[in-house]
């Protein structure tokens, strides 16, 4: 048995050998391109695909690598596992708001010395009545109980090249939302308070139990989120860094990287009681919340909002203040800031005050962007993006989002070098210049919504039949005649843009 082991090893170790030794004019002749190859960078890892050389012929390469990848299944010993596992955390006493356990989902890889960790999102309750409410109907993001044992990762969390180029070979960590607190609360259940609040603190005790499965050794950490889980990774990025740096690990390269979680703090036209979370306009809800949480936001942000640190919830207000480096990716009309600031897209048409409140929501939102280093701002109506399957067809100025964060992380690395630092500290004052061909700061600048022709496919609420931008624009009310007139352009021209998506 032993012998055929050995021999199934060698003939893996062969066609590896074959397959990358391979004459270059063979390779041409299947169809493959190629490129003169660099030389690693001083500390690289060895084990992640780059694919910039290969980018104009990307369905051949794949092709070339499952083949490979097919050449060589004999030689594990068994299927490899693509799905993150759950494990509740050691510590008992750090928990979901109904106190089960909290806990992580990981996939390790342990040939790579990156991390990605990703915070769930989900909204937040305020106080017991509308944690009450959230409790009946959305238990999941409460507690524990009923957590399956495995998550497949998508998009920027898949294990697949295809889907995640960059990032898939990556160890991989999803933690579940159960603190309902935008991952600042550090207030444990006791018999005097109704749940617990400890999103902060579950971050903490997650990075703690990585430190044992091989974080120790780390080069990067990113920390991630969508959403709540966006403001989550802001609100914690600083807060991590810290954590490693003060128990020796100043190697790991801790970085942020928030998915529509840059909210404004707009005049909402909400005049309630606050009863529920939807109803309750978004700023007095967040006041209430990081109270009621007892919140932990980071100690620059409130210093500079002294009694006021719901301020530093916002991304615009937070982020001058931080010390780590983050990427931002941000729709410019986000469906949960419009939800949020009470305008829907459904049923009867948009009127044109609402209307205005849309176009200046994308000025508002460039206008906070403008200093931001690293950015993918697309001028599409949507909410989420880096865990979507089809991530990586939007783009920005010809630019995916993998790519974009591909340039982030080269500039990051230059930057190291150059500055001889790790990169966690004064990211705005040693920024590196920009990388040729590598663009990073990536803000649509057409002024209404799905004017991006890569815009996520929008479908009729009652339908579900696609629509195409002009359909949507025009069942928001959008007047061809007077928007033409305001861009001082022939209204044919701008129904000509419209219909091409541009």
């Amino acid at each position: 048995m032993r012998g055929r082991g050995a021999a199934v090893w060698r003939s893996c170790l062969l066609l590896l050998f074959i397959h990358v030794s391979e004459p270059l004019e063979a390779r041409r002749a299947r169809g493959g391109r190629a490129q003169p190859q660099s030389p690693p960078a001083e500390g690289a890892e060895s084990f992640p695909l780059d694919f910039t050389a290969v980018e104009g012929n990307m369905d051949n390469f794949m092709i070339q690598i499952k083949s490979l990848a097919q050449s060589l299944y004999p030689c594990s010993a068994q299927r490899l596992e693509q799905d993150m596992k759950l494990h509740f955390l050691r510590n008992a006493s750090v928990t979901c708001n109904d106190g089960t356990a909290a806990g992580y989902y990981i996939k390790e890889s342990k040939g790579s010395k990156r991390w990605l960790v990703f915070l769930e999102g989900g909204w937040y309750c305020f106080n017991r009545q509308s944690c009450d409410s959230r409790y009946e109907t959305m238990r999941r993001l409460m507690s524990s109980t009923k957590w399956p044992q495995g998550r497949t990762g998508t998009g920027i969390l898949s294990p697949q090249p295809e889907e995640n180029p960059h990032w898939w070979n990556a160890n991989m960590v999803f933690i579940p939302y159960c603190s309902s607190d935008m991952w600042i609360g550090a207030t444990p259940k006791t018999e005097h308070s109704d749940y617990a609040f400890m999103g902060s603190v579950i971050i903490k005790e997650v990075v703690n139990e990585l430190l044992t499965k091989g974080l120790a050794n780390a080069k990067v950490l990113l920390l991630a989120g969508s959403s709540a889980g966006g403001i989550g990774a802001l609100l914690n990025v600083d807060h991590v860094a810290e954590q490693l740096a003060s128990q020796g690990y100043k190697g790991v390269q801790v970085r942020g990287l928030v998915d529509s979680g840059w909210f404004l703090d707009k005049k909402q036209e909400k005049f309630t009681d606050c009863l529920d979370t939807i109803s309750c306009a978004p700023t007095e809800a967040i006041k209430r919340g990081t109270r009621y949480w007892g919140g932990l936001v980071p100690e620059s942000c409130r210093q500079a909002h002294v009694g006021e640190e719901w301020n530093c919830l916002y991304g615009y207000k937070l982020f001058a203040t931080l010390k780590s480096p983050v990427f931002v990716v941000q729709w410019l009309f986000d469906e949960a800031q419009l939800t949020a600031d009470n305008i829907h897209l459904t049923g009867q048409p948009v009127q044109e005050g609402q209307w205005r409140y849309i176009q200046n929501l994308g000025l508002e939102l460039r206008s906070t962007l403008r200093d931001v280093p690293a950015i993918f701002a697309p001028a599409c109506l949507s909410h989420d993006l880096i865990t979507k399957t089809n991530w990586m067809e939007i783009q920005v100025k010809g630019t995916s989002l993998p790519r974009a964060l591909h340039c982030w992380d080269r500039s990051l690395q230059h930057s190291i070098h150059v500055n001889g630092s790790h990169g966690n500290r004064n990211h705005q004052k040693h920024r590196a210049p920009p990388i040729r061909g590598c663009p990073l700061h990536l803000i649509d600048s057409c002024p209404w919504p799905h004017c991006n022709p890569t815009c996520p496919t929008i479908r009729d609420q009652l339908t579900g039949q696609e629509m195409s931008a002009i359909q949507f624009l025009k069942h928001m009310g959008f007047d061809v005649q007077k928007m033409a007139q305001q861009q001082g352009m022939d209204p044919r021209k701008l129904l000509g843009m419209l219909s091409n998506g541009s």
